[in-house]
């Protein structure tokens, strides 16, 4: 966590190809910029969950700088792409709209345990890795490819550092089925207000945004529509067996695979069902 890293002189700007971008992932990338910047809340969340320790204090601050460029390196790529975003009015509204509870007064984790805490960042690392690495893949765009490429192999190191701290707890170790409940608890919370609300402001006209209605369920479909076709299933292989490794189970083993495949069969049918939804929208805007 403390050896230098790359920075925004390192991603080479001048190679941004606008006939490249894709406009249904600008739309999920906008959201992921404002997400990937709102580090700070997380950092004095973990603080709180650690409060004795002072160098792990500051290696959890590095941590959210390295969070919080992503995001900043996100919205500089959704410039280019988009000149009239506005990243900051965007992030302001968010953090207006969106502060999770537990972070506000934060007394230990909300999980039960350090260890079931650092097992939910775990699962979080787990499908950040998998997500960008995706979008280092499915893009065409060579710019957004290399921020990807950069923010995917953070964010393996990431899962890394919590790993290992989870690892090196002195509170005894968890029960497998309450460490699966805590991974399964987690993946479950990414339908919550975060990544919808995130998407609804970063998709919405800054002077629009509280008049403009805001539907979580639209939003979570509209995101998912837009992120889960970037997936193949080498990308949930790695999902589901850094997950897997995190709650005590074999990465490759058969229930990981077999969990992989049936999560990537859901994949698939959302897929289709999402396309068969856009088409359907597509005939009725004609006909009207």
């Amino acid at each position: 966590m403390t050896k230098p890293g790359w920075t925004l002189d390192d991603i080479a700007w001048e190679r941004f190809d606008p006939s490249k971008v894709d406009q249904d992932l600008l739309m999920a990338v906008k959201a992921a910029s404002v997400v990937e910047y709102n580090a700070s809340d997380y950092v004095g969340y973990l603080k709180a969950v650690f409060p004795e320790d002072a160098a792990l204090h500051a290696t959890f601050e590095q941590w959210g700088r390295e969070e919080a460029q992503h995001g900043m390196a996100l919205g500089r790529w959704v410039k280019l792409a988009d000149p009239d975003f506005d990243f900051d009015a965007t992030f302001e509204a968010f953090r207006e709209g969106y502060t999770p509870p537990h972070f506000e007064e934060a007394d230990g984790s909300v999980r039960g345990s350090r260890r079931g805490e650092l097992i939910a960042r775990c699962v979080v690392e787990s499908g950040t890795t998998s997500y960008y690495s995706a979008m280092r893949d499915a893009t065409d765009e060579p710019v957004l490819k290399q921020i990807a490429a950069h923010i995917a192999g953070d964010e393996m190191r990431h899962w890394r550092l919590f790993y290992d701290l989870q690892q090196a707890q002195a509170e005894p170790e968890l029960k497998f089925w309450k460490k699966l409940r805590i991974a399964v608890g987690r993946l479950s919370e990414a339908e919550d207000d975060e990544l919808a609300y995130a998407y609804y402001c970063a998709n919405t006209p800054p002077g629009r945004i509280g008049i403009e209605p805001y539907d979580r369920k639209a939003c979570v479909k509209a995101y998912e529509t837009r992120v889960l076709r970037l997936w193949r299933p080498k990308h949930l292989d790695r999902a589901v067996g850094m997950i897997a490794a995190a709650v005590g189970m074999r990465p490759r083993g058969l229930v990981a695979r077999s969990a992989s495949r049936l999560i990537w069969a859901a994949v698939r049918f959302k897929n289709r069902g999402a396309l068969k939804a856009e088409a359907r929208d597509l005939r009725l805007a004609r006909a009207a």
